[in-house]
Order: C-alpha cells, then sequence, then structure tokens
C-alpha cells in the first residue's frame, strides 16, 4: 500500500505538466477541499462530533491573513498562521461551551452552526473588514504576498496541503490520541469509565482541526482574491467541506481525499454544465442523489468498501 500512495504523489506532481488550466483548477479544488475535508475529519470522523459550522474557521483564517497582509503588509505566510492560531481559539470556545456542558448530536451541530452565522453576521457588520461587500485583494503575483503569476504553484500548494493533513491524520491515528477518538465516537460513555479523559481529548480534536482549517483559510482567500462573509462563513461552505469524508468515508485516512476526488469534479463539471442552459442550483441534484445512493447503499462511505473489495480479491 505505501509504494502505490507514493506512486499517486508522484503521478499527481507531473500531472500539471500534461493538464490543461481547466483540469489543473479542478485538481486545485480537489487538493483544497481534500484538506479541509481531512481537517474536519479528526473531530467530526474520528471524534464523532458533528460540527457544520467549520466555515467559521476558513473565515477566520482568511480575514485574517488578508487584513494583516492589506493593513501591516504582513506576509500571508506568516498570517495564515497567526489565522489558524485565532481559529484555534473560536475552536476552543466552541468546543469548551459544547463538551463541558455534555452537547451532543444535533445540540452540538446547531452550537457549531450557531457560531458560524454569527461570525458572518459580525464580520457583514464590520466596515473595517469590508463589511457585507467583502475584501478584494489586488493581485500582484509577488510570491511573498501568496500570489503567482503560474498557477501550477497553487496546485502544488493545495497537494502540499492535503499531504500535510493526511500526514498528521496518519500520525494521530497510530497514536493513543486516535485510538481514545475512536472510542469516545463509538461510545463515550464507556470510554469515561474505562478512564479516558473525553473532555480533554476531543477539545485538543477541536482545536487541531479549527487550526488546520484556519489554514485553508487563507489558501481559499488569496486563489480567489475576495473575501464575502457569505461565501466565507455561510453554512454552504460548512457543508461542502463534510460532505468529503461522510460520502468518502468518515474516520478513515483516505475518506475525506476519495469524497473530494469523487465530488468536486461532480460538483464543478454540473456547475458548468447546468449553469450554461440556465438551470442554477442543479448540480446540488447531482450531489443529493449521489448522496442519497451512498447513504442507501454505501453507509460507511466509499473508501471502506472499496478497501474491502481490494483486499477481499487478493489471492
Amino acid at each position: 500500500m505505501r509504494w502505490l500512495g507514493a506512486l499517486a504523489v508522484l503521478v499527481l506532481l507531473a500531472l500539471p505538466a500534461v493538464l490543461g488550466s481547466y483540469a489543473t483548477t479542478i485538481l486545485i479544488l480537489v487538493f483544497f477541499y481534500g484538506f479541509l475535508g481531512q481537517a474536519w475529519n479528526i473531530v467530526g470522523g474520528y471524534a464523532g462530533q458533528l460540527s457544520v459550522g467549520h466555515a467559521a474557521f476558513v473565515g477566520i483564517g482568511g480575514y485574517t491573513a488578508a487584513m494583516l497582509s492589506l493593513e501591516w503588509g504582513i506576509t500571508p505566510w506568516i498570517g495564515m498562521f497567526v489565522g489558524g492560531a485565532l481559529a484555534a481559539v473560536l475552536g476552543a470556545v466552541i468546543g469548551y461551551l459544547g463538551f463541558r456542558f455534555g452537547l451532543r448530536g444535533f445540540y452540538f451541530v446547531l452550537l457549531t452552526v450557531a457560531f458560524a452565522e454569527i461570525c458572518r453576521i459580525a464580520v457583514s457588520n464590520v466596515d473595517a473588514v469590508g463589511g457585507a461587500l467583502g475584501l478584494y485583494i489586488t493581485f500582484t503575483g509577488d510570491p511573498r504576498q501568496f500570489q503567482f503569476q503560474d498557477g501550477r504553484v497553487y496546485y502544488y500548494i493545495a497537494l502540499a496541503l492535503m499531504l500535510a493533513a493526511t500526514g498528521v491524520v496518519a500520525l494521530l491515528e497510530r497514536r493513543r490520541f486516535g485510538i481514545y477518538l475512536a472510542a469516545i465516537r463509538e461510545d463515550e460513555s464507556a470510554a469515561e469509565a474505562l478512564g479516558v479523559d473525553t473532555f480533554k481529548y476531543k477539545m485538543l480534536a477541536m482545536v487541531v482541526s479549527s487550526f488546520l482549517t484556519g489554514l485553508g483559510g487563507t489558501f481559499y482567500a488569496f486563489y480567489l482574491f475576495s473575501l464575502q462573509p457569505n461565501a466565507m462563513f455561510g453554512i454552504p461552505l460548512s457543508v461542502e467541506i463534510i460532505l468529503r469524508p461522510i460520502v468518502g468515508g468518515a474516520g478513515t485516512l483516505l475518506g475525506p481525499i476519495l469524497g473530494s476526488f469523487m465530488l468536486t469534479p461532480l460538483g464543478e463539471l454540473s456547475r458548468l454544465y447546468f449553469g450554461q442552459g440556465g438551470h442554477h442550483g442543479l448540480h446540488l441534484v447531482a450531489y443529493g442523489v449521489l448522496l442519497i445512493a451512498v447513504v442507501l447503499f454505501l453507509p460507511q462511505g466509499a473508501y471502506p468498501y472499496l478497501r474491502r473489495f481490494f483486499v477481499g480479491s487478493r489471492p
């Protein structure tokens, strides 16, 4: 399996040399959403704490890096870590309120949605960060400002982010931390009875997840060169994030990546096709059909099924 993974990485590294700009753009989005899905997977997949407000961390990370760059001239390469740290602080606040008071299931979902909406409304009404119109970043092509003349650079940065997040998840999965998170997901009361500090490990999962997601916010902002509150903090982005691991296989190492390779091209191509015919929004129908199919026939996601199929088919 390791040599297959190494071969896949080598192929991905070589692809920009033969792909056109549109295919490269789709792969950039595949890697980016794979990264965000992997970050969400830590708390939502392994720990079983369903957050539907991760867009708040994307927005915090993106706005922080953009403001530091526009107002103070601080390079986004530094600002992204400041944004990640602030996103982690917000994640800790949400986690403390949710986990300390024992919120589970739909109650925790509502808490995360509420914080994302609070952030969206607050940013929309603060003129210093652009208000409802948002912020626009002037393109200079300066690599120190996270801007590049060659779009393939974004490809490699997005790929590096996805691989880095996968490496973090792989490291956590092999440690006691990952075992405790899985125990919490399966039966939190039983884990507590066995001596697991569930509050501590859920908090750590939330902080790591929100920090990584905040890093992704910088890439999102400086790749699109614009930040709007509805796009950066909105529920649709949170849904886009969680769909990847759910379809691919939440709580698995490669599930978010597989889910992103399945959903992102489908979403972009269907949006392009239906948009030309004036049927805006029909790409969401394609999402819905695929999601229904996964829930009905692959309730654990696509990756566990494929893994059983290939492992079981070995002689």
